[in-house]
């Protein structure tokens, strides 16, 4: 049930401003929240004195958990992916759309997040021959249910040399039902988007046409958004799916953070079909709660573009891949994470 909310909080907190042009604002659709109502956000006092929805959370079980920062003393690394799920692939192996990595060192105070193009060519383990890193889940998935985020996290760990601890998975419905709760996300772009073959959840077509200039994105349109392959350039696509992070995280931002916490219970209760994570809701709001006192000079956000890969087309299929540039990685590596983004 808490899974989504960890998409949320990435989102809404580790992400730093991609720089905006001034241009006319072109309203797609309204910004106009529509949370649901906290079911256990009352003013209400337990025994000790502590405040429901401001110092505690109260689940419906009557357990408690409290509102304050994550303690953790050492670096914690999740992999973040969209599942390419549509409406009649429920309990079917899919495979990832996109993925960022994001990895928190609370002993410096600093974030780094990496997007990684899903054509990535890469070894996924106990498999012989090389794959795209977008197949890593979809593999897992069909060996047993439940072991494709786990192969996610040990193919991410094997090819880039980083532990990775935790996952957040969420699928297209779920950006459309976090962003329309939202009210929506304002985004702008310097480049026309006109995508005429964009992929509807149905297998065919739904054209997608976004003029330069400033937009308020409803749900559908979001993730049509983040997902057009407009021009065939996955290192681009990535930025625009950076920017719907950054766009979530300024809409959260601009609503209350603590009440949006508080109606979390309620929230979770719409989106549970659509979301995995190994995270708890401990983790989730201890996490939520470090993140949004991190300064923005300490958040290092890129994408793994041209200059760490190769394209290449495999011999076998006539694949059009990404081959990694194995001895230029540890410089990404570093430059987003830090020196010491392998302990």
């Amino acid at each position: 049930m808490i899974s989504v909310f960890a998409f949320l909080v990435l989102a809404m907190i580790v992400l730093i401003r991609v720089p905006q042009s001034l241009q006319e604002v072109i309203p797609t659709a309204q910004l106009t929240p529509a949370l649901p109502t906290p079911v256990n956000a009352r003013s209400e006092f337990i025994a000790d004195g502590r405040r429901v929805g401001i110092d505690v959370l109260k689940l419906d079980d009557g357990s408690l958990i409290e509102m304050v920062p994550w303690d953790g003393q050492s670096r914690y690394t999740i992999i973040v992916g969209g599942l390419d799920r549509r409406p009649d692939q429920a309990g079917e192996p899919v495979r990832t759309d996109s993925l960022m990595l994001v990895s928190i060192d609370p002993q410096t105070g600093r974030i780094g997040v990496l997007s990684i193009p899903r054509d990535l060519w890469v070894r996924i383990p106990d498999q012989e021959a090389r794959d795209r890193i977008n197949r890593a889940y979809f593999i897992g998935e069909s060996r047993a249910t439940g072991y494709g985020a786990r192969l996610l996290q040990q193919t991410v760990s094997w090819n880039l040399g980083m532990r990775v601890h935790n996952y957040v998975l969420v699928d297209f419905q779920a950006v459309i039902d976090v962003v329309n709760h939202l009210g929506g996300i304002e985004v702008s772009i310097d480049y026309t988007i006109d995508d005429e073959r964009f992929p509807d959840m149905n297998y065919g077509y739904d054209p997608f046409y976004l003029p330069a200039g400033t937009h308020v994105l409803d749900g559908r349109d979001a993730l049509r958004f983040a997902r057009t392959r407009h021009g065939n350039n996955d290192v681009r696509r990535a930025e625009r799916q950076q920017m719907v992070l950054y766009a979530i995280r300024e809409r959260v931002l601009s609503l209350n953070f603590v009440r949006l916490i508080a109606q979390l219970p309620a929230l979770l209760g719409t989106l549970e079909a659509h979301v995995e994570t190994g995270l708890d809701l401990e983790q989730i709001v201890q996490l939520a709660f470090l993140l949004r006192d991190i300064d923005f000079d300490k958040i290092s956000m890129r994408v793994m573009d041209f200059s760490y890969l190769e394209e290449y087309v495999t011999e076998e299929h006539q694949q059009q891949v990404l081959v990694p540039r194995v001895e230029r990685l540890p410089i990404l590596l570093t430059q987003t994470f830090g020196d010491d983004y392998a302990r």
